[in-house]
């Protein structure tokens, strides 16, 4: 087996490469750092051991060598190990330290490189490390050298008759030092300099001075610091999108909460994943689904209310030749979506997203009273009666069978805090509302509370919650669009 080590890049998990995801499906063992992004272990399988060797200023989990003896040691077992590190592997990273272990003892190795930080830091910053007319060249310096160089081996004089940009990863507790040796070698005190704290992901702040005040604001690590003309270079794109730097749960399945959470990040949310539900199967094991999967073409219609029902029932049908000649109901887009994974085209979508919008458009049955007016209604055990009740008001002959359960996710103490500091939370169901109250109680709601239409705010709203935002489009896109109207509503 080999040990990969792979560049996990500065933060965005948007930023790993093709060639890391890879790697990363398949491994058995991840150590990781702690500017790994939390969704990048993800990608991980659920079964694969998870070591943290990460490093702060002052503290290490692991010294560098015995991260090296972990890598040969689970390299030897014959394990798939992949070695998650922050920006890229031989950038200042000890990768190369660990690569050379490896090879002494004989173990397969392969590195994938990251993106660094030297460069994706500054851009997401909106600072471009080159110009044509000022900047024709960029160092990148360490701040943080071998402790055993002393007073360290880099020569700033050097560095600073180059000329153009200097970047400078991992400076910060050296940054009085190092701006004094720039200030002696003879750079003016005026020189544009910016410091970028957690570079690339939601949290990242940029402050902007110049080489003799930028100590004077606080610093904090792990910050990329840049000197030169383009430091006063402001193209910001990252931090000027319209939710940059909201915190705002995202309480769907651990499964399905990946959808949300892009969709924030796009607009520049911090997405919060507490999942307060999990999806099983029914009480009965499945065993009505099943009967009725093995029946299917003894049905007129077949109506799905969300995409777990759709997974759910197809997961039974080994070929979908058996829904031919019946017709198929999406209660919306997203289930409709679902559906298509499995090559279905629904028949039927209503244009607003509820059971009662579906009823409006459903067709009345045969007036012929010796034709079949069947209807199977797969959906969450627990729901609401309005579309099997509607259905049968009109003369439909109703089957409801229970394709999944809706049951409470373990909470921890770490999820409590991430929602106290939270600024909104979303709900894209009634059962993430009860869910949610159940395991936290109405008193620890963040601020801004956006469901995703109006029978999960009718929940909230009878569980004592105050709802800011319901979605106009009852879809995830229609959720975020509504979120950002109310925070960031524009001029």
């Amino acid at each position: 087996m080999t040990v990969h080590l792979v560049g996990a890049g500065p933060g965005d998990p948007g930023l790993l490469t093709l060639r890391g995801a890879e790697v990363l499906a398949t491994a058995e063992v991840v150590v990781h750092d702690r500017l790994s992004a939390a969704a990048l272990l993800d990608l991980a399988p659920a079964e694969s051991e998870r070591i943290d060797v990460g490093k702060a200023p002052r503290r290490a989990r692991l010294g560098q060598e015995q991260i090296n003896e972990l890598l040969v040691e689970r390299g030897l077992r014959g394990q798939r190990v992949v070695r998650l590190k922050g920006g890229d592997p031989f950038v200042f990273a000890r990768g190369g330290e660990e690569a050379a272990a490896l090879a002494a003892a004989g173990v397969a190795y392969e590195v994938v490189p990251g993106i660094t930080s030297a460069i994706a830091v500054p851009a997401y910053a909106g600072i471009p490390v080159t110009q044509r007319f000022s900047s024709t060249a960029f160092t990148v310096i360490t701040g943080h050298e071998d402790p055993a160089a002393g007073e360290g081996s880099i020569d700033w004089d050097a560095a600073a008759r180059l000329g153009g940009t200097l970047v400078i990863l991992m400076g910060v507790a050296r940054w009085p030092r190092i701006s004094a040796r720039l200030l002696d070698a003879g750079l003016a005190p005026d020189t544009p300099a910016a410091a970028v704290r957690w570079g690339t992901r939601p949290d990242q702040r940029s402050i902007r001075a110049t080489l003799a005040t930028l100590g004077e604001h606080p610093l904090e690590s792990p910050s990329v610091i840049v000197v030169g003309r383009v430091a006063a270079t402001e193209l910001s794109w990252f931090e000027s999108r319209a939710l940059f730097g909201t915190r705002v749960v995202v309480t769907r399945t651990r499964a399905q909460a990946s959808q949300l959470s892009r969709a924030l990040l796009t607009v520049g949310a911090e997405p919060i994943e507490v999942p307060v539900i999990e999806i099983g199967p029914p009480s009965d094991d499945g065993v009505a689904l099943s009967a009725a999967v093995a029946d299917l073409a003894a049905n007129d219609w077949v109506v799905f209310t969300s995409p777990n029902g759709v997974d759910r029932t197809f997961a039974g049908i080994a070929d979908t030749r058996a829904l031919g000649g019946v017709r198929v109901a999406a209660i919306g887009p997203g289930t409709a979506a679902a559906l298509e994974r499995y090559r279905v085209v629904a028949d039927l979508v209503p244009e607003r997203y509820v059971a009662e919008a579906l009823l409006e458009v459903f067709p009345d049955p045969p007036t012929d009273r010796a034709a079949s007016r069947r209807v199977l209604l797969a959906r969450a055990e627990e729901a609401r009666e309005v579309m099997p009740d509607g259905l049968r008001a009109r003369g439909w002959e109703v089957a409801v069978v229970a394709a999944y359960r809706t049951v409470a996710a373990t909470v921890d103490d770490d999820a409590r805090a991430r929602v106290r500091a939270a600024d909104a939370i979303t709900f894209t169901s009634s059962s993430t509302v009860s869910r949610f109250v159940g395991a936290f109680g109405a008193e620890s709601v963040p601020p801004v509370v956006a469901c995703i239409g109006p029978v999960t705010a009718a929940t909230a709203r009878d569980l004592g919650l105050s709802v800011a935002v319901q979605a106009d489009e009852h879809t995830i896109d229609g959720l975020v669009a509504a979120l950002v109207a109310h925070l960031a509503p524009g001029p």
